[in-house]
């Protein structure tokens, strides 16, 4: 248990100070609570001893009055404080793994553990942010409540003390116990959670080929197995927490019982005056409240805890060594010294040396999976290489602080992703201090500001999450126009003409030359008409360049370039 209370404190971070006012509120919240009692106590005396004036009155009314303001005004600054440390500790906890994102290779976010970290950060935080402090206070505050019940009870009456006392200790023995218990089932229903998120990622992100297959209701196995592991494990939990729950109030309430009973006896027997009697059968109604609450905070303690050792494994990601330089090179010539990759296990590209010069054109064509799109992410440190070095402008690519690294490289990929945000921010990605004229201007040279002054709110409009609401050819222009506006001296170009239509493709190769003038150009590509006019094009196969030169070189030579230029002319002869 505090090695759990520990956590969570330790997980507080800078909203420590919080989580210690509200708990010292909880102290004081605890003494205005104290002056209810006070309040009964002075009614009862009055009573018994046939007091007629006004003053017990006024002075229990007072006690009151202090009593439920004091209440009001300490819950209120507790529950704020509390709500702040919430939201702040678990927002740090946010940008700290988004930050640490940047970092881990590209081979990280494959699909389980994209629903792995999205389970974190939005369910698993949800609840340490909703949850945690509440916990922390909850129980601090009823520990404190209870002692200063007791220590009052002592100074009064030392023999329900002792029924006090036994009560608080059986009772944390339960609860240790319930906690102890809880161990292993905490955690399993923590995966169960994640693997729902997966889950139900999957099936939203495939609900279009679900459609497309009429596999609806059919081909959610997957989901509703996630959805019943889910219950099971919040069931089970559920199951073993009901009879320590039981036990618990058992516990209380006989003590409670067992107060009256000797208060009772004692008065029968002439060893406790009336006043004194009463007034400890109304305190055995409410003494352990405080510890109720408490107990009610520990019974979830140790989901609280495995949320959080949830969220702490990402402190523990693997990171490429980003303890670069800022550097700035003169030229930006780009050499493979050697390079070797894999895949876990599957050997993508062995022994690549090349120079690639600056100010250069060059195309990367092969067969599909030959290692042209890894090639480019390895410029861009997507990925560390397993063997070799690749260097941009003399310096090793591991050299360089990620920022200074990418803000060398421009990249235009096939498969384009736009944000759940206003077409002018989308552009403006690439440079976020560029001013709404330079958006303009990028977009007009990337042939799309015509479509997007014909959208209902023009740069305004928003694209919807993933670019949803616009074509793949008009996100391919407004990625082309992000690239633009950012004036990279790397331009990497992964099939950017892929999905543009056959009334543009023209205007937008003439963007693209205007956006390559001057840069080192890495193309990938299969066009004739794209890489003909290469300074340079290196063929991949089977993890090698198996063959690089000018179109015009290797046009005259056998082999799969020759043969890829003569599968392109006969397609683009065919006809119906």
């Amino acid at each position: 248990m505090i090695d759990a209370l520990k956590k969570i404190w330790d997980f507080s971070g800078k909203e420590k100070g919080n989580l210690n006012k509200s708990v010292l509120l909880g102290f004081v919240y605890a003494m205005f609570n104290m002056l209810q009692i006070s309040a009964i106590y002075f009614i009862l005396k009055a009573i018994i001893n046939g007091e007629r004036d006004t003053k017990p009155m006024i002075i229990a009314l007072s006690f009151l009055l202090i009593s439920i303001l004091g209440r009001t005004v300490t819950d209120k600054f507790a529950q704020l404080q509390r709500t702040h440390a919430g939201y702040f500790m678990v927002a740090e906890k946010r940008i700290s793994i988004g930050n640490k994102l940047k970092t881990v290779p590209m081979g990280y976010f494959n699909e389980n553990n994209l629903g792995e970290i999205t389970g974190i950060t939005t369910t698993i935080l949800d609840e340490v942010e909703n949850t945690a402090p509440m916990v922390l206070v909850n129980m601090m505050s009823g520990f404190i409540d209870s002692i200063v019940f007791l220590l009052m009870i002592l100074v009064y009456r030392w023999q329900i003390g002792i029924f006090i006392t036994v009560g608080i200790i059986l009772y944390l023995w339960v609860t240790s116990v319930m906690e102890r218990k809880s161990r292993n089932l905490a955690p399993l229903r923590q995966e169960a959670q994640e693997k729902l998120v997966d889950a139900l990622l999957e099936q939203l992100q495939g609900m279009l080929i679900i459609k497309a297959f009429n596999l609806t209701g059919k081909g959610d196995k997957k989901l509703k197995t996630a959805m019943q592991n889910s219950r099971n494990a919040n069931l089970n939990l559920e199951k073993l927490f009901t009879p320590y729950t039981i036990m618990q109030e058992m516990v209380l309430r006989m003590c409670s019982v067992g107060i009256m009973l000797f208060a009772l006896y004692s008065y029968f027997k002439g060893e406790m005056n009336l006043l004194t009697t009463l007034m400890s059968i109304i305190i055995s109604f409410s003494v352990f409240s405080g510890l109720e609450s408490a107990g009610s905070a520990m019974s979830i303690l140790r989901i609280v805890s495995s949320s959080i050792e949830d969220a702490n494994r990402t402190d523990d990601l693997v990171q490429m060594d980003s303890n670069g330089k800022e550097l700035s090179p003169s030229n930006h010539d780009i050499i493979f010294n050697n390079v070797s990759f894999s895949y876990e296990k599957k050997k993508i590209l062995d022994g690549i040396s090349v120079t690639l010069p600056d100010k250069s054109f060059t195309a990367i064509i092969g067969p599909s999976g030959s290692g042209k799109t890894t090639m480019c992410n390895l410029i861009a440190r997507f990925w560390d290489v397993d063997n070799g070095s690749i260097l941009i402008g003399g310096h090793d690519v591991k050299e360089y602080t990620l920022e200074s690294l990418m803000s060398q490289i421009s990249i235009v990929f096939q498969k384009v992703y736009l944000f759940q945000d206003t077409i002018e921010n989308n552009i403006r990605f690439g440079k976020p201090e560029a001013s709404r004229e330079d958006v303009i201007a990028a977009a007009k040279s990337a042939c799309c500001h015509e479509f997007i002054m014909s959208l209902p709110l023009g740069y305004e409009t928003v694209a919807g999450e993933g670019g949803m609401n616009l074509s793949g050819g008009e996100k391919q222009r407004i990625s082309i126009a992000r690239a633009i506006l950012k004036d990279a001296p790397i331009i990497i170009l992964d099939e950017a003409t892929a999905n543009v239509d056959p009334e543009n493709e023209d205007r937008l190769q003439n963007a693209i030359e205007a956006l390559t003038k001057d840069k080192t150009v890495i193309m990938i590509a299969h066009r004739l008409k794209t890489v003909r006019h290469a300074d340079r094009i290196l063929v991949i196969n089977k993890m090698k360049i198996e063959q690089q030169g000018t179109h015009d070189e290797l046009i005259h030579k056998e082999g799969i370039y020759r043969r890829f230029i003569a599968e392109r002319e006969d397609a683009t002869a065919w006809k119906m």
